[in-house]
Order: C-alpha cells, then structure tokens, then sequence
C-alpha cells in the first residue's frame, strides 16, 4: 500500500476490434484470442514491446473453464513483458469499466504508474455443460482405485446424460431474463414503443456516420477479416423497425424487439491508462482524465429496475464531483435497451424519484439530448458484454479530445441489477 495525494489518472488512447455479431465473423474465435490481438494491437500502437506495466485487468462475461486465468494468458501474448502481473475480473457488462476504475484508482494512488482495463466477450465460443449427473459419473470413475471402481459408475449412464445446457441468461433472483426485466421497467415509466425505436435509429445513424467520417479509424483495429462493426445498419429507418415483432413479451403489450435491443456480439477492448508523468515521458497523448467515477447496486429484487444502476451510480458519482447534471459536454449511456437510458433520462426528471430513492430534494433535471451517444453505442455497434465498458471509454477521451476541452459522463448498467458510472474530461 501506498499513502499520497491523488494525482490525475491520464487515459492515453483505446483500442477494440470490430464488434461481430454472434456466429459471424468470429465464429471460430475464442475470448483469449480476441483479447491478445487488442492487447497486442494496443503495445504496438504505443511502443509497450517488452514494457513492464503497473498491472492489467481484463475480463470476460461468459467463459470457459480453461480461461482460469484469462488475463494473465492474455498478457504472456501481447508482447508486454511477462513481468506484467494481471488479475481477471467480472461485474456483468460493467467489466471492463470496473477494471478501468481499478487501475485508475491504482495509479491515483501510487500504487503503480501505468496500467491496461479491458474485456472480452463471445456468444460464439459458448460453453457447453452437461447435467450434473453426467459430471457425476466423471467425477466417481476418476476416484475409483481398481478397474472395476472405475467401471462401476459408468453402469448408471443413460441418454438423458448427454442432454447439454447452454448457458442461462435469467437472473436467478427473479428468473426472469434481461429483455423480460426491462419490459418491466419501459411500462413502468411509460416508454413507448416509438421512443425506443427512434433512439435504436438515431444509435444507427449516428454510428453509421462516425464509420463513414473516419471516427472509428484509430480506434478499432482490423481483425479476422473484419475492419468495421458489422451490425451497424445505415439504412435504419421508423419503418423498419415498426415490422419488428417484440422478442421478449409475445402477450400484445410488448415494446422491447430485436431492432431496439442489442443484438449477442463477439468482441474486446482495451484502455491504456497512466499517471500524466509517465504518458509524457515515452511521448503518449493524454487524451483525457478520468476524475470521478462510482458504482452502485439496486434492490430489483424488492421492485427497482433491474438495470436502473447507472440512475443510482450517475446520482452518487455527482454528490462528489462539483458538478450538476447538465455541466458535461458529452453523455454516454450503454444502450442494453433502447429503453434502458430512456428510463434512466425520465428517472433523472422525476422529482418523486428523486426524492424517494434518489433522496434527493430536488430532481436531477434533463439533459441535452443532442450530446448522447452521439456516435452510436450498443443498439447499433453491439454489445460483447465484458468489452463494452472500455469500448465507450475509449471513445468518450477520444471525442473529448477532438473537442479539446470540456467533460464527459458514461454509465453502464449490469445483470445483477448494478450500474458503473465514471466522469472524465479532456487531457
């Protein structure tokens, strides 16, 4: 441990491959394989060849058995030197932005000087289990001592033994999955099923225009044949998505469809970040800074939305920055839904909730809705869960950095009913 003064926390530049939808073009691709090209990809860009960083933390969602040690494996293949220690971690779809805030806490303290935050994540690259009982069988063979000990257990194998189970999605507290969650959540605050698709539509544009104006160029590098998100649609029109049928409540009252919601996406990220000092001396930009950042859980089980976090997260994030809502030059919000940030914005603009689970005296008001997503997020690029965090933060720094002032405010909600929230503002 160390004891010092804070000191800024410099996000040098991020990094992803382009976001595929699931069993497309990383269809044979697993979470470390995608994970060491950014790595890789991330030393070459800023001349990392055999550096020994503070620390790295990546994550991934959904994982297989053999990546124990994803982040650590992923490192002894980027080209950082094998010095570099890592640890894996996991918060749902707030991953990669929790491991930013980990090092960025870590070097604001002193404990180290530079370090990487990222994510992976694959639908294509599922793993598969096999029921218990099967496990079972395995497990008692292996502790037999003779032959026959050995034999025994395989007697009791039956067909019903080779039935898989992919992996659940439902929250096991509610059992209910995310898109029944959030359905839950748009009739409560009276969403519409229009909204939702305008804001789907504007996502699209937005980021069909960043790909057409070069945005995406130095923050997303070529991988397995693929040089751009591919689930971006610039021809996304009202019309279209009003043919959608919903996906998640077939009942008639269903509003959530596979148009306004994220689609399963393949794909990693990664951030670069660093005391000013050491960015400065190797001749790094300091693209931005992050100040202030908070995460918070919420009692969806007793009644809250379960990705209602980032309204929660952001609220306390703004009792210790001396700013207000409206005081930042760029909004992003993790598009889960569609109607998961339209929720959080009528959230913010609602005095009773404000007062009631907010605690707060008055309403935290509205934003400019101009300044949101304004390069697209997740409807529209994807959504690989663990990757998402650091893909919004790479892009946050880089348009706070074209601005060349002003600040910048980002959530993401989670599975597990939590939301990560994080302030920068330009380097």
């Amino acid at each position: 441990m160390r004891n010092q003064p804070a000191r800024p926390v410099a996000i040098v530049g991020g990094l992803r491959i382009p976001f595929a939808r699931a069993h497309t073009a990383y269809r044979n691709r697993s979470n470390q394989d995608m994970m060491s090209h950014v790595l890789n990809a991330l030393v070459d860009r800023y001349g990392l060849a055999g550096e020994r960083l503070g620390d790295v933390s990546l994550g991934a969602v959904v994982k297989h058995s053999r990546d124990f040690n994803l982040a650590r494996e992923s490192v002894l293949s980027s080209g950082l030197s094998p010095e570099t220690p890592a640890f894996d971690i996991q918060r749902a779809c707030g991953t990669s932005l929790s491991a930013a805030v980990l090092i960025a806490s870590k070097i604001s303290t002193g404990l180290i000087d530079a370090g990487i935050a990222g994510g992976t994540d694959s639908i294509s690259d599922l793993p598969i289990v096999y029921p218990d009982g099967y496990r079972r069988i395995l497990l008692e063979s292996a502790r037999g001592r003779s032959f026959g000990e050995r034999l025994k257990p395989w007697l009791g194998l039956r067909p019903k033994h080779f039935k898989p189970r992919l992996v659940d999605v439902k929250e096991p507290r509610t059992n209910l999955s995310m898109g029944e969650s959030m359905e839950l959540t748009a009739r409560e605050w009276e969403i519409t099923r229009e909204e939702q698709d305008a804001l789907a539509q504007a996502s699209h544009l937005n980021a069909a225009r960043a790909q057409s104006e070069g945005f995406f160029d130095d923050l997303v590098v070529e991988y397995s044949g693929l040089d751009r998100d591919n689930n971006v649609r610039p021809d996304s029109s009202l019309e279209k998505l009003a043919k959608l049928r919903p996906a998640f409540d077939r009942s008639g009252n269903g509003s959530l469809t596979a148009g306004n919601s994220t689609p399963l996406t393949d794909g990693a990220s990664a951030a670069l970040l660093a005391s000013e000092d050491w960015a400065r001396e190797r001749g790094l930009p300091v693209l931005a800074r992050m100040t202030h950042a908070h995460v918070m859980g919420v009692d969806f089980v007793g009644g809250e939305g379960l990705l209602m976090g980032p309204a929660y997260a952001i609220s306390e994030l703004l009792r210790k920055a001396p700013y207000a809502l409206q005081d930042f030059d760029y909004y992003e919000l993790h598009e889960a839904f569609a109607a998961q940030p339209l929720a959080t914005m009528k959230a913010w603009a609602s005095e009773s909730f404000c007062r009631e689970r907010l605690r707060r005296s008055e309403p935290l008001g509205t934003i400019d809705r101009s300044r949101l997503n304004v390069n697209g997020s997740s409807v529209a690029v994807g959504h690989p869960f663990a990757a998402t965090g650091t893909r919004i933060l790479g892009t946050l720094a880089k348009l706070l950095h074209q601005r060349g002032s002003g600040r910048g405010l980002m959530g993401v909600c989670t599975a597990g009913g939590m939301g990560v929230a994080a302030a920068l503002e330009a380097g």
